[in-house]
């Protein structure tokens, strides 16, 4: 049962968001029916202020009052301004790591707190604030062997807020849930548990050193992306000290600006970054928008701030791989046998006519330049065909999901000519071809049917016919092997566009 704390929470949300036009703005009164028309008008007139700012300005100011999950909203809608207009994205991009932040006398408190010593002990020199967002903030340091760090500090009472926040979206996605019929395969529920899940997670900033330096050591071992290292004997639930990262972030306006930046293989390392995490090691930073990436000429991207890390299983990862290398082939068919496998599309569905469907999405876009393909318009082509195939979010591939989204969406403002699919080439190439070769795909069927063999070893006389049936099991895996793999690209653009779409309409 919600609590009446939850009730006032989403009333004030809904009020908040009427405050300042951003629950039914007046950019969109054309696209309603007459009456919602009306009846949007009527409340706009009741409630909004009067002011001539643009839906940008509104909706950054709507979600900075409305706090950190709404904030994470604006993180990824600002990554969009294919879709939403570059204005717009514009607007909301102070939401990225230029909050106001608490004053430096707390921080220094909880230094003293949390690691029981004031940062004058620890520190030989202790800076101000250098990026402050939804959950924490950031100062610049010296350690007293001279190493330049970052000292990341949890805001005071954030514990709270955000726990109420997340009864209130657990309460908005019920009501959701119960009214609106059409709403019920997007998973609102279990969507929102699991944003509750990642955000309970950055609350401890122990468990952020720990992804960091497991995530660390991975995204060092590759060429793309670089990640500092955790001082280990600083770190503690509220505080945490990391090695300085080079370069300047991405959300400041001249970083792009930099002499010999080379914005191409900028927006390539990237998106190969984020698959090789994904594919190749199941592990992934799923919080990349602009504000967590520093660059320096003439490609080098550092990543910070772990706090969200997703995690892919083997079968996924294979799913993921096999559907991203169908669509650079064109093979419309076998992705869309990987969809129903891996039980994207329900099984009463036709095969052949969802690949016509994906046939249609993904000729206009494959081997064209970012800059001409229109994003609005493929989301909305996007939401269609989820809705005529019935297909559900799956909320275990959220994070994977938000996180193609905005590194995407990253990389089309590093470099708007970019080309996503070409990027993506080389990576799922050498997973494919090291992972689904004949060789691995019989050694995965052996390891399978000595594994099911010594669960039948139990000297009964039943134990041949079992292993008789097994044999021929293994022989219908063995014909359908190549039909291994993991969900695709093209799976999350759909859900994540599904739920954008929803909540901008």
């Amino acid at each position: 049962m919600a609590s009446l704390d939850s009730w006032a929470r989403l009333i004030r949300t809904g009020m908040i968001l009427l405050r300042h036009d951003a629950l039914l703005p007046k950019e969109t009164e054309h696209l309603l029916p007459p009456i919602p028309r009306f009846l949007a008008g009527a409340l706009r007139a009741i409630f909004a202020k009067k002011t001539k700012e643009r839906a940008g300005e509104r909706y950054a100011k709507a979600f900075h009052d409305l706090g950190p999950a709404f904030i994470k909203l604006g993180q990824i809608l600002s990554t969009r301004g294919d879709i939403f207009g570059e204005r717009f994205t514009r607007d909301l991009a102070h939401l990225k790591d230029r909050l106001p932040p608490f004053p430096k006398s707390v921080a220094e408190a909880t230094i003293l707190e949390s690691l029981g010593a004031p940062p004058g002990e620890i520190f030989a020199e202790f800076g101000d604030v250098i990026g402050s967002a939804s959950i924490a903030q950031a100062h610049e340091a010296k350690m007293k062997d001279g190493r330049k760090v970052a000292v990341k500090i949890l805001r005071p009472n954030i514990e709270r807020i955000i726990a109420a926040d997340i009864a209130m979206l657990t309460l908005g996605a019920g009501i959701v849930a119960f009214f609106f019929a059409s709403a019920k395969r997007l998973e609102p529920e279990a969507f929102v548990a699991t944003v509750a899940t990642s955000l309970l997670l950055e609350l401890d900033l122990r468990l952020e050193a720990s992804a960091a330096d497991e995530l660390g050591q991975i995204i060092n071992k590759e060429p793309w992306m670089k990640a500092p290292k955790i001082v280990w004997h600083h770190v503690s639930r509220r505080v945490l000290v990391i090695e300085w990262a080079d370069g300047i972030p991405l959300s400041r306006p001249e970083a792009l600006e930099l002499p010999g930046l080379d914005k191409k293989e900028t927006a390539d390392n990237l998106i190969r970054a984020f698959l090789s995490q994904a594919l190749d090691h199941g592990v992934f930073h799923a919080d990349l928008h602009e504000g967590n990436l520093f660059v320096a000429a003439p490609a080098k991207l550092t990543a910070i701030d772990f706090g969200i890390i997703g995690r892919l299983r083997p079968k996924e990862r294979r799913y993921l791989a096999e559907m991203l290398w169908g669509f650079l082939r064109r093979d419309y068919k076998r992705v869309a046998e990987v969809h129903f496998e891996a039980g994207y599309v329900p099984a009463h569905q036709n095969v052949d006519s969802f690949a016509q469907a994906l046939r249609a999405v993904g000729e206009p876009v494959l081997g064209r330049q970012a800059t001409e393909v229109s994003m609005g318009r493929l989301l909305s082509q996007l939401f269609e065909i989820t809705a005529q195939f019935e297909m559900h979010l799956r909320p275990e591939l959220v994070l994977l999901q938000k996180t193609m989204v905005s590194v995407e969406g990253v990389a089309r403002r590093i470099y708007p000519e970019h080309n996503l699919w070409e990027a993506a080439r080389p990576v799922v190439r050498a997973w494919i071809s090291r992972e689904l070769s004949p060789v691995v795909e019989a050694r995965r069927l052996f390891e399978r049917l000595v594994h099911k063999l010594r669960l039948d070893d139990d000297g009964e006389a039943g134990t041949s016919r079992r292993g008789y049936l097994e044999l021929e099991a293994l022989k219908v895996v063995a014909q359908q092997g190549r039909t291994f793999g993991l969900i695709a690209l093209i799976v999350s653009v759909i859900s994540l566009g599904v739920i954008i779409w929803v909540a901008v309409r």
